[in-house]
């Protein structure tokens, strides 16, 4: 029997128009609101769903699918990019400077929404294709291909064939010409697709003899040891806002203009600080001469040195080293100055932790209402975790450099010794527990972002056009095989819900699909 034709009185593009608008049943889900809200007089000229249906009937409803959520992601993102724009503008209130408007093809924003779309579509015809052809691969008919190529044949037909294949059309997000973006998802991408393999070794008992000290919190001293080189050497490349709080939580080692000083003498500002403390590392750390007991030298500091004499000057003179001098002018005790850093950073970084874990837990009005107490106490054991290790750490960052100073010889790793004290300061975090993955993995993403940024800067190595494309479609390749294999491996039920979207599979987690199935299955 054949399958049932569309209606033929409809002009073809109003019907292509309305495939790839809204899908059957989208249709009679807003057939049947309007229908309850609108007059009678105004019921009987809505198309019922049968007739939509008619209209709009298709042999291959996957592709015009596949169309109609590419069409939306485009016009979806570039609406949301839109209004993005649109609101920081009015938050800057910066009329003086005219924004240049380019043409709409090299627009990032529309490209960025293109690359987004043309991705949508190519995964999903992409991902149909090479499930046809490992099914067409798989049968009888088959066979003398199969034989003639056994390892094309082995690689089709493979469970993880159309998860490969459809990986392929991340390289649509080549198009979008912001660079940082790009990088920013590959390497999200690549982590994401890293720790999945990494869940997979561990469900399949490859990691049961692991110590009870191996845990994700690895991942801080490596990135903290590649921050904090950074930011003392290239602070254009790691994160601005880390910058910020290294400055605003490090009291007794950087420090602000007295307020007893007056106007026209100068202060060296807070990046002067550091930059001087990188020239002093350049210069294999020198000792400190101190002018109170040596007044008739003169030239005392190098010439890259000068804006920090209003520091070093009147620093006590029993210090030895030049960056204590810089760094606790006032104590000779490096071991006082690290102490005196914890006691001031405590409070002020208590009173963050205690906004931020209010203002998160007033969205919980259950569980005070539930369980006050029990409620208090774990955000008051929250708090003073964070607050401990982050005091810690950055206090590490700054006493370590004493402490290197003083066993080192000053020739011994004069620039490297930052990332020792940046692997020092991530020890603290282990304390946090395996639980906070999600904070190590982004601090991981950072610093490999830094060192990359800092590696092309020194120049050693050079960027890949279109390397980040490349990164993303072995990324993308790597999470769908897991999700094909072991979907539990894949963390974060939002992030599988997308991955099986993209498939056209539906907003739907896998897990809960296969639960379902199974308990249907066993009924």
């Amino acid at each position: 029997m054949a399958p049932p034709q569309p209606d033929p009185g409809v002009n073809p593009a109003v019907r292509n128009t309305l495939r790839v608008a809204l899908s059957a049943r989208e249709y009679k889900a807003l057939h049947d609101y309007a229908v309850q809200r609108v007059s009678p007089s105004i019921q009987s000229k809505i198309p019922s769903p049968a007739r939509f249906d008619a209209i709009t009937r298709s042999k291959n409803k996957y592709n015009e699918a596949a169309v109609r959520a590419s069409l939306r992601v485009f016009l979806g993102s570039g609406a949301f990019l839109k209004l993005v724009d649109f609101i920081a503008g009015r938050i800057q209130h910066d009329s003086s400077k005219k924004k240049s408007h380019a043409s709409l093809l090299r627009s990032p924003n529309f490209r960025l929404s293109l690359a987004l779309s043309l991705m949508v579509l190519l995964h999903r015809l992409l991902h149909r294709f090479f499930v046809r052809l490992r099914a067409n691969l798989r049968t009888d008919e088959a066979q003398p291909f199969r034989e003639r190529n056994p390892r094309i044949s082995r690689a089709l037909t493979s469970r993880y064939a159309p998860a490969v294949g459809a990986s392929l059309a991340g390289l649509a997000f080549g198009i979008c010409t912001q660079n940082q973006l790009r990088m920013t998802v590959a390497i999200y991408a690549a982590t994401r697709g890293l720790e999945s393999v990494y869940n997979v070794a561990d469900e399949k008992g490859w990691l049961a003899n692991k110590p009870w000290w191996f845990g994700s919190w690895l991942l801080m001293p490596v990135s903290c040891a590649q921050l904090f080189h950074a930011f003392v050497f290239d602070r254009e490349a790691m994160p601005k806002w880390l910058g910020n709080v290294i400055l605003k939580y490090s009291p007794s080692y950087i420090h602000d203009r007295p307020d007893t000083l007056p106007t026209q003498f100068p202060w060296p500002e807070k990046d002067e600080i550091v930059d001087s403390v990188a020239t002093i590392a350049n210069l294999r750390w020198p000792t400190f001469v101190s002018p109170i007991l040596h007044p008739s030298t003169p030239n005392i500091l190098s010439s890259g040195l000068q804006p920090i004499s209003p520091i070093t000057g009147p620093a006590h003179p029993s210090i030895t080293s030049l960056s204590c001098a810089l760094l606790h002018p006032n104590s000779p005790s490096c071991g006082t100055a690290f102490t005196h850093q914890l006691l001031l950073s405590i409070s002020a970084l208590a009173r963050f932790f205690t906004m931020v874990a209010l203002a998160r837990s007033a969205l919980n009005l259950k569980a005070w209402l539930a369980q006050p107490i029990s409620t208090v106490n774990g955000l008051s054991k929250q708090i003073i975790t964070q607050t401990a290790v982050i005091s810690a750490a950055i206090g590490s960052t700054w006493g370590s450099l004493c402490l290197w100073s003083s066993v080192l010889p000053r020739s011994v790793l004069p620039t490297q010794r930052f990332y020792l004290s940046g692997a020092l300061a991530g020890l603290p975090f282990a304390f946090l527990g395996n639980n906070s993955r999600g904070v190590f993995l982004y601090f991981f993403r950072a610093a490999v972002d830094s060192a990359w940024k800092a590696g092309v800067k020194r120049g050693m190595w050079k960027g890949w056009s279109g390397g980040e494309a490349w990164l993303f479609v072995v990324a993308w390749a790597l999470l769908g095989s897991v999700l094909e294999s072991r979907p539990t491996a894949v963390q974060g039920p939002s992030l599988r819900k997308l991955l099986a979207w993209m498939r056209g599979e539906g907003f739907t987690d896998p897990i809960e699909k296969r639960r379902r199935r199974a308990a249907s299955t066993s009924a």
